[in-house]
């Protein structure tokens, strides 16, 4: 008969403040599988779930295979009249970069291979130094920088872009598929599984118990006022504020009350990215050139393509991900800053999830830049037929990296504090 493994749970009450009101509230001893919600904007504070050291090691570890594999395989083989082409995931940024187009090809590199692989094995870093005897103090650094690679690995939308690639190419050129996009496929479960059963508080608990950072730790109890608490962006923890304190006694990074200068600093990202939103839509993103004919495509050009081949799903995709979404990031930004700014009391919880929208959606729009980098890498058959990136694109590239930096600069606190709201 097996034994039944021990299940683990939130060990004890913890003082928490939720990141997206502010609001400060006692989260009980959870058993496995559970959730608490803060009370005044729903927002979930705690997830828990059974055994998840070793289900987050045996998740990421395999994503570490899969990616391992990934990588220097055939993405997809492409032919016409005799040549053949074969890409992987490193052939779309080698062919921007033969195009003199570096800082697209190092946004595609970076999003696309080397954060998930930094992410992955700093992940996987924590989870093994956990098990050692004794620990390397600097892991709650490393597992620190897991929660900022978060939303520049883009798996999932690289996934998406090369089927979009893939209905595009089918019209001029023979295709088949490669053993990297099964085992991307597999990768994007597994990481989205890691995400999802990640209880990123019962790891930095467990640090506290394994001895790091090496000294006992007195969070803030249930009688702490809010005045004389602070709650760390890092890893959570909810300490007294002291006069000679300025860093989190657990993970070790900067104390502060909110983000600093947030709003000046989403305006001035906003801004940034209205301007380039209207050459990135104005300037052509690629160019094809069939039997030495051809004419550059905008990004609604690429739309209105797939739309006038039939294939109107994708084509309200591209036109929603790289229409619609930056546009609607930046006039939300806008709402939010100007309800800042008015001291607006009312749809406070709406408000606060249309952060939640606006943070999250932002990295969708890069399946016009993931798809351009695989079409410039495969198609490159000479007078037959070309596809060339277009200057275009970068602002686009820009767009989208200012409006993620834009949403993460802001702080959805802030609406509460201006509207002076008491706790429920």
């Amino acid at each position: 008969m097996l034994a039944t493994p021990p299940m683990t749970s939130a060990s004890e009450p913890r003082l928490r403040e939720c990141r997206d009101c502010g609001q400060f509230q006692l989260v009980p001893a959870l058993p496995p599988a559970a959730r608490a919600h803060c009370l005044r904007c729903d927002a979930v504070l705690r997830h828990t779930h059974r055994d998840p050291l070793w289900t987050q090691l045996a998740l990421n570890l395999t994503a570490l295979l899969l990616l391992v594999m990934a990588v220097p395989s055939v993405l997809m083989l492409v032919s016409t009249a005799g040549q053949v082409h074969t890409a992987d995931m490193f052939s779309g940024p080698v062919g921007l970069d033969q195009h003199g187009m570096w800082e697209l090809a190092a946004v595609v590199l970076f999003t696309t291979v080397a954060a998930p692989a930094l992410k992955i094995t700093c992940m996987l870093y924590v989870l093994i130094g956990l098990r050692l005897p004794r620990p390397p103090r600097h892991i709650r650094t490393v597992f620190a920088w897991v929660e900022h690679l978060r939303p520049w690995s883009m798996i999932e939308v690289y996934l998406l872009s090369i089927f979009v690639a893939y209905v595009k190419l089918q019209a001029i050129v023979f295709i088949q598929i490669g053993v990297a996009l099964y085992a991307l496929g597999g990768l994007l479960l597994t990481m989205i599984a890691a995400d999802v059963l990640l209880d990123a508080q019962f790891v930095w608990e467990e640090m506290e118990r394994r001895g790091i950072p090496g000294r006992a730790l007195t969070p803030a109890g249930a009688g702490t006022a809010r005045r004389d608490a602070i709650g760390c962006d890092t890893c959570g923890l909810v300490s007294r504020v002291a006069d000679d304190r300025t860093h989190c006694p657990r993970c070790g990074f900067r104390l502060r009350h909110r983000k600093p200068d947030s709003v000046r600093r989403t305006w001035a990202l906003g801004a940034a990215a209205a301007l380039l939103y209207v050459p990135a839509n104005v300037y052509p993103v690629l160019t094809v050139v069939q039997l030495g004919a051809g004419q550059p495509s905008t990004i609604l050009g690429g739309a209105r393509e797939l739309l006038d081949a039939g294939q109107w799903p994708l084509a309200a995709l591209v036109f929603f991900a790289s229409i619609c979404v930056p546009m609607l990031k930046l006039v939300g930004l806008t709402f939010l800053l100007a309800s800042v700014h008015g001291r607006r009391r009312d749809r406070l919880r709406d408000r606060t999830v249309l952060y939640r929208i606006i943070d999250s959606i932002g990295r969708w729009s890069m399946i016009d830049i993931f798809m351009e980098s695989i079409l410039v890498a495969l198609v490159q058959f000479g007078a037959l037929v070309t596809i060339n990136p277009g200057v275009g694109a970068i602002a686009f590239a820009g767009v989208v990296i200012l409006t993620i930096f834009a949403a993460r600069a802001f702080d959805p606190r802030l609406m509460w504090d201006v509207a002076q709201v008491r706790a429920v």
